[in-house]
């Protein structure tokens, strides 16, 4: 199965043109630049990534030489852990904070509006050690930070549950996830926006994550596992996708 990723600045991969990248919010001067790319390929498509900083910024071109050595590794987290799951897709945002020496403070899944996110944990983990282990040159006159947004296409049937569909589904039952928050695993520190994949029988397919806060794996792991255990709607003959924030 083939599937079309769009990872922006960096050049698609996959077969056909990608479909174009949803826009980036526009830049609140005097803290937030927005660098884009316009290139003829694929049509002329605009791509773009946005680099954010209170004193400092990154060049486009740093940027694409960091994350060029992993490139294709990222892409393949989903090609290697998607199957015949042809339902699942949607964005994953990576975010970076860059200290003004080059060092890489923290990487983490960025949010995205609710239901937009991929939701498979494997394949974001997968991508955030492939981020992890970026190297960056130095930002310009500071501190910086940046995201890079990357979309996977579904090509099955899917149907997205709204807000209180998704209410009236899971009732309490992200109280499951509280005991994740033991031993080692560290509870995110902000509100995570857990995306959920349902399907025959209102047996949940797929799970992941993103929010404002780094997510601990450990913590991830436990709450894959109890999201997993949620008793939910039966979506009849297709696949639901849901968000749910966690905490509520």
């Amino acid at each position: 199965m083939r599937s079309a990723l769009v990872l922006l600045v960096l050049s698609a991969c996959g077969g056909s043109p990608p479909p174009k990248p949803v826009e980036p919010p526009p830049p609140p001067p005097p803290t937030r630049h927005v660098i884009e790319d316009s290139t003829a390929e694929d049509g002329g498509q605009e791509e773009g990534v946005t680099m954010m900083g209170q004193r400092g910024h990154m060049e486009v071109e740093d940027v694409e030489a960091g994350i060029a050595p992993h490139k294709q590794a990222m892409a393949d987290c989903y090609m290697s852990n998607v199957n015949r799951r042809k339902w699942l897709g949607g964005q994953v945002v990576v975010h970076w904070d860059i200290k003004k020496d080059g060092t890489v403070t923290e990487v983490r899944l960025a949010e995205t509006d609710p239901g937009t996110n991929l939701g498979n944990w494997a394949i974001e983990k997968c991508i955030l050690a492939e981020a992890k282990a970026a190297t960056f040159a130095k930002p310009k006159n500071g501190d910086a930070d940046f995201t890079i947004p990357m979309e996977f296409k579904p090509t099955g049937r899917l149907v997205n549950w709204d807000e209180d569909q998704t209410v009236r589904a899971v009732g309490g039952q992200t109280s499951k996830i509280a005991k994740c928050a033991k031993g080692k695993a560290v509870p995110p520190k902000g509100p995570v926006w857990i995306t959920v994949y349902v399907g025959p029988r209102g047996k949940v397919q797929s799970v992941g994550f993103a929010g404002k806060a780094s997510i601990d794996e450990e913590w991830a792991d436990c709450a894959v596992k109890a999201a997993t255990g949620w008793r939910l709607p039966d979506p009849k003959g297709t696949i639901a996708k849901l968000a749910v924030q966690y905490p509520r």
